[in-house]
Protein backbone atom coordinates (compact mmCIF):
# COMPACT_ATOMS: atom_id res chain seq x y z
CA UNK A 1 0.00 0.00 0.00
CA UNK A 2 2.79 2.57 0.64
CA UNK A 3 4.64 1.59 -2.81
CA UNK A 4 1.61 2.70 -4.09
CA UNK A 5 1.37 6.33 -2.38
CA UNK A 6 4.86 6.67 -2.98
CA UNK A 7 4.20 5.91 -6.97
CA UNK A 8 1.00 7.88 -6.77
CA UNK A 9 2.90 10.88 -5.48
CA UNK A 10 5.26 11.12 -8.51
CA UNK A 11 1.94 12.39 -10.42
CA UNK A 12 0.30 14.92 -8.47
CA UNK A 13 -2.80 15.55 -10.22
CA UNK A 14 -3.64 11.92 -10.53
CA UNK A 15 -2.97 12.18 -6.40
CA UNK A 16 -5.02 15.54 -6.59
CA UNK A 17 -8.17 13.31 -8.50
CA UNK A 18 -7.83 10.60 -5.99
CA UNK A 19 -8.26 12.97 -3.01
CA UNK A 20 -11.71 14.71 -4.59
CA UNK A 21 -12.60 10.75 -5.45
CA UNK A 22 -12.01 10.21 -1.35
CA UNK A 23 -13.93 13.03 -0.19
CA UNK A 24 -17.23 12.15 -2.56
CA UNK A 25 -16.93 8.66 -1.49
CA UNK A 26 -16.15 9.06 2.18
CA UNK A 27 -16.39 12.84 3.16
CA UNK A 28 -13.68 15.19 3.27
CA UNK A 29 -11.15 14.76 6.12
CA UNK A 30 -9.36 18.54 5.29
CA UNK A 31 -9.09 20.17 8.15
CA UNK A 32 -9.72 23.10 5.93
CA UNK A 33 -12.88 24.37 4.44
CA UNK A 34 -15.42 26.87 3.71
CA UNK A 35 -13.76 28.90 1.41
CA UNK A 36 -14.34 32.21 0.40
CA UNK A 37 -12.46 33.73 -1.83
CA UNK A 38 -12.08 38.24 -1.08
CA UNK A 39 -11.05 40.81 -3.27
CA UNK A 40 -7.35 42.75 -2.73
CA UNK A 41 -8.82 45.24 -1.09
CA UNK A 42 -11.23 43.23 1.09
CA UNK A 43 -8.25 40.83 2.00
CA UNK A 44 -6.01 43.71 3.94
CA UNK A 45 -9.06 44.36 6.17
CA UNK A 46 -9.84 40.21 6.63
CA UNK A 47 -6.17 40.05 7.34
CA UNK A 48 -6.42 42.62 10.08
CA UNK A 49 -9.72 41.14 11.65
CA UNK A 50 -7.81 38.03 11.86
CA UNK A 51 -4.39 38.42 12.47
CA UNK A 52 -4.01 36.91 15.52
CA UNK A 53 -6.27 33.83 14.78
CA UNK A 54 -3.31 31.24 14.58
CA UNK A 55 -3.04 32.38 18.51
CA UNK A 56 -6.06 30.35 19.19
CA UNK A 57 -5.41 28.50 21.57
CA UNK A 58 -8.02 26.09 20.32
CA UNK A 59 -5.94 24.79 17.64
CA UNK A 60 -2.98 23.33 19.19
CA UNK A 61 -4.46 20.26 20.22
CA UNK A 62 -6.50 19.77 17.61
CA UNK A 63 -3.66 19.97 14.97
CA UNK A 64 -1.47 17.26 17.33
CA UNK A 65 -3.95 14.75 16.96
CA UNK A 66 -3.66 14.71 13.43
CA UNK A 67 -0.09 15.37 13.72
CA UNK A 68 0.22 12.16 15.66
CA UNK A 69 -1.64 9.47 13.47
CA UNK A 70 1.26 10.99 10.93
CA UNK A 71 4.10 10.49 13.51
CA UNK A 72 2.90 6.89 14.29
CA UNK A 73 2.57 5.50 11.16
CA UNK A 74 5.85 7.25 9.63
CA UNK A 75 7.79 5.88 12.26
CA UNK A 76 6.55 2.68 11.71
CA UNK A 77 7.70 3.29 7.84
CA UNK A 78 4.86 4.61 5.96
CA UNK A 79 4.92 6.70 3.41
CA UNK A 80 3.63 10.62 4.69
CA UNK A 81 4.24 12.87 1.52
CA UNK A 82 5.13 15.82 3.47
CA UNK A 83 7.45 14.93 5.86
CA UNK A 84 9.12 12.55 3.11
CA UNK A 85 9.40 15.73 0.72
CA UNK A 86 11.03 17.70 3.29
CA UNK A 87 13.34 14.98 4.74
CA UNK A 88 14.52 14.34 0.76
CA UNK A 89 14.77 18.36 0.31
CA UNK A 90 17.45 18.22 3.34
CA UNK A 91 19.40 15.24 2.24
CA UNK A 92 19.47 16.94 -1.03
CA UNK A 93 21.71 19.89 -0.12
CA UNK A 94 24.25 17.20 0.51
CA UNK A 95 27.21 19.43 1.54
CA UNK A 96 25.73 20.31 5.06
CA UNK A 97 28.33 19.44 7.64
CA UNK A 98 26.79 17.26 10.81
CA UNK A 99 25.36 19.16 13.66
CA UNK A 100 24.27 21.70 11.09
CA UNK A 101 22.08 24.20 12.54
CA UNK A 102 18.57 24.10 11.15
CA UNK A 103 15.89 27.07 12.30
CA UNK A 104 12.04 25.97 11.08
CA UNK A 105 9.82 29.25 11.23
CA UNK A 106 6.28 28.16 11.98
CA UNK A 107 6.71 25.25 13.82
CA UNK A 108 3.94 24.73 15.23
CA UNK A 109 4.15 21.54 18.08
CA UNK A 110 7.27 21.08 16.69
CA UNK A 111 6.85 18.13 15.27
CA UNK A 112 9.08 18.29 12.23
CA UNK A 113 11.90 17.96 15.04
CA UNK A 114 10.60 14.32 15.68
CA UNK A 115 10.71 13.47 11.75
CA UNK A 116 14.14 14.63 11.18
CA UNK A 117 14.88 12.43 13.82
CA UNK A 118 13.21 9.63 12.83
CA UNK A 119 15.02 10.36 9.55
CA UNK A 120 18.33 9.81 11.27
CA UNK A 121 18.91 13.57 9.92
CA UNK A 122 22.10 14.82 11.43
CA UNK A 123 21.06 18.51 12.28
CA UNK A 124 20.55 20.81 15.25
CA UNK A 125 17.03 21.43 15.19
CA UNK A 126 15.71 24.68 16.55
CA UNK A 127 11.74 26.13 16.17
CA UNK A 128 10.22 29.27 16.76
CA UNK A 129 6.33 30.13 16.29
CA UNK A 130 3.79 33.39 16.55
CA UNK A 131 1.61 31.26 18.70
CA UNK A 132 2.68 31.00 22.21
CA UNK A 133 0.01 28.21 22.91
CA UNK A 134 1.77 26.02 20.09
CA UNK A 135 5.41 26.64 21.30
CA UNK A 136 4.40 25.96 24.95
CA UNK A 137 3.17 22.37 23.58
CA UNK A 138 6.48 22.05 21.45
CA UNK A 139 8.12 22.32 25.35
CA UNK A 140 5.72 19.67 26.37
CA UNK A 141 6.15 17.30 23.39
CA UNK A 142 10.24 17.73 22.98
CA UNK A 143 11.63 18.82 26.65
CA UNK A 144 15.11 19.12 25.18
CA UNK A 145 14.23 20.88 22.34
CA UNK A 146 15.08 24.70 21.61
CA UNK A 147 11.70 26.44 20.69
CA UNK A 148 10.80 30.70 20.81
CA UNK A 149 7.95 32.69 20.29
CA UNK A 150 9.27 34.96 17.13
CA UNK A 151 7.03 36.71 14.24
CA UNK A 152 8.57 35.84 11.12
CA UNK A 153 8.57 39.31 9.96
CA UNK A 154 10.51 40.65 12.79
CA UNK A 155 12.64 37.80 13.48
CA UNK A 156 15.04 38.58 17.08
CA UNK A 157 17.81 36.49 15.85
CA UNK A 158 20.74 37.44 14.35
CA UNK A 159 22.05 37.59 10.32
CA UNK A 160 23.02 34.21 9.14
CA UNK A 161 22.68 32.77 12.47
CA UNK A 162 21.53 29.25 11.09
CA UNK A 163 22.67 27.37 8.41
CA UNK A 164 19.24 25.81 6.74
CA UNK A 165 16.08 27.54 7.40
CA UNK A 166 12.21 26.45 6.71
CA UNK A 167 9.59 28.50 6.54
CA UNK A 168 7.38 25.76 7.52
CA UNK A 169 4.00 26.26 5.98
CA UNK A 170 3.08 29.70 7.23
CA UNK A 171 3.63 32.57 4.78
CA UNK A 172 -0.15 31.87 3.26
CA UNK A 173 -1.23 32.86 6.75
CA UNK A 174 0.87 36.41 6.51
CA UNK A 175 0.17 39.53 4.88
CA UNK A 176 3.15 40.76 5.34
CA UNK A 177 4.66 37.56 3.17
CA UNK A 178 7.38 39.79 1.26
CA UNK A 179 9.22 40.90 4.63
CA UNK A 180 8.41 37.37 5.94
CA UNK A 181 10.42 35.84 2.65
CA UNK A 182 13.59 38.36 3.63
CA UNK A 183 13.27 37.48 6.91
CA UNK A 184 13.86 34.25 6.53
CA UNK A 185 16.78 34.89 4.36
CA UNK A 186 18.65 37.33 6.70
CA UNK A 187 19.07 34.30 9.09
CA UNK A 188 20.10 31.51 6.63
CA UNK A 189 23.75 31.76 6.12
CA UNK A 190 23.40 28.90 3.25
CA UNK A 191 19.83 27.46 2.14
CA UNK A 192 15.97 28.40 2.53
CA UNK A 193 13.15 26.06 2.20
CA UNK A 194 9.48 27.11 1.82
CA UNK A 195 7.88 24.10 2.70
CA UNK A 196 4.27 23.59 1.47
CA UNK A 197 3.88 26.80 -0.61
CA UNK A 198 0.33 26.93 -2.42
CA UNK A 199 0.98 29.26 -5.41
CA UNK A 200 -0.85 29.34 -8.75
CA UNK A 201 0.21 28.94 -12.37
CA UNK A 202 -0.08 32.36 -14.88
CA UNK A 203 -2.39 34.54 -12.62
CA UNK A 204 -2.11 36.84 -9.96
CA UNK A 205 -2.39 36.23 -5.66
CA UNK A 206 -5.69 34.92 -5.12
CA UNK A 207 -6.82 35.40 -1.21
CA UNK A 208 -9.56 33.40 0.91
CA UNK A 209 -10.84 33.39 4.45
CA UNK A 210 -11.23 29.41 5.32
CA UNK A 211 -11.63 27.58 8.55
CA UNK A 212 -8.76 25.42 9.90
CA UNK A 213 -9.79 23.17 12.11
CA UNK A 214 -12.89 24.75 12.96
CA UNK A 215 -11.60 28.45 13.15
CA UNK A 216 -11.41 31.52 10.60
CA UNK A 217 -8.39 32.55 9.21
CA UNK A 218 -6.97 33.91 6.26
CA UNK A 219 -4.90 32.19 3.66
CA UNK A 220 -2.71 33.60 0.51
CA UNK A 221 -2.06 31.21 -2.69
CA UNK A 222 0.78 33.16 -4.53
CA UNK A 223 1.22 33.69 -8.26
CA UNK A 224 4.07 31.74 -8.68
CA UNK A 225 6.25 33.59 -10.81
CA UNK A 226 5.58 36.65 -8.28
CA UNK A 227 6.54 34.19 -5.39
CA UNK A 228 9.51 33.22 -7.45
CA UNK A 229 10.60 37.00 -8.08
CA UNK A 230 10.20 38.42 -4.47
CA UNK A 231 12.53 35.13 -3.27
CA UNK A 232 14.94 36.55 -6.01
CA UNK A 233 14.92 40.01 -4.44
CA UNK A 234 15.53 38.49 -1.25
CA UNK A 235 19.38 37.27 -2.18
CA UNK A 236 18.12 33.53 -2.96
CA UNK A 237 18.46 31.04 -6.25
CA UNK A 238 15.78 28.43 -6.31
CA UNK A 239 18.04 25.15 -6.80
CA UNK A 240 15.15 22.39 -6.38
CA UNK A 241 11.28 22.38 -6.47
CA UNK A 242 9.27 19.58 -5.00
CA UNK A 243 5.30 19.70 -6.14
CA UNK A 244 3.24 17.74 -3.03
CA UNK A 245 -0.15 18.36 -5.04
CA UNK A 246 -1.22 20.11 -7.95
CA UNK A 247 -4.63 20.57 -9.77
CA UNK A 248 -6.15 22.39 -12.70
CA UNK A 249 -10.07 23.83 -11.97
CA UNK A 250 -11.93 25.85 -14.77
CA UNK A 251 -8.73 26.74 -16.22
CA UNK A 252 -7.18 27.70 -13.43
CA UNK A 253 -3.68 25.33 -12.25
CA UNK A 254 -2.45 25.75 -8.68
CA UNK A 255 -0.13 23.40 -6.80
CA UNK A 256 1.23 23.13 -3.23
CA UNK A 257 5.31 22.86 -3.91
CA UNK A 258 8.14 22.52 -1.71
CA UNK A 259 11.29 25.44 -2.65
CA UNK A 260 15.02 24.73 -1.99
CA UNK A 261 17.00 27.57 -2.77
CA UNK A 262 20.21 28.42 -1.87
CA UNK A 263 21.82 32.18 -0.89
CA UNK A 264 23.94 34.15 -3.80
CA UNK A 265 27.81 34.43 -2.66
CA UNK A 266 27.40 38.10 -1.81
CA UNK A 267 24.95 37.49 0.93
CA UNK A 268 26.55 34.16 1.79
CA UNK A 269 29.75 36.03 2.91
CA UNK A 270 29.74 36.39 6.96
Amino acid sequence: MDRLKFFISKYPRLKSALKRLRSIVVGSQSVSSGYTELSVEKADIEAVRLKDAWKSTDIPGKQRELVDKQLKKFREGGYVDVFEILVMALRGLGALRPGATVLEIGCSSGFYSEVFAIANLPFRYRGCDYSESFVNLAKDSYPKGEFDIEDAVALTYSDSQFDVVISGCCLLHIPKYEIAIEEAARVASDYVIFHRTPVVEGEANRYYTKFAYGLETIEIHFSESHFLDIVRRAGLILLNTFTIDESEVDGMRSAVKTYVCRKTSSNNEK
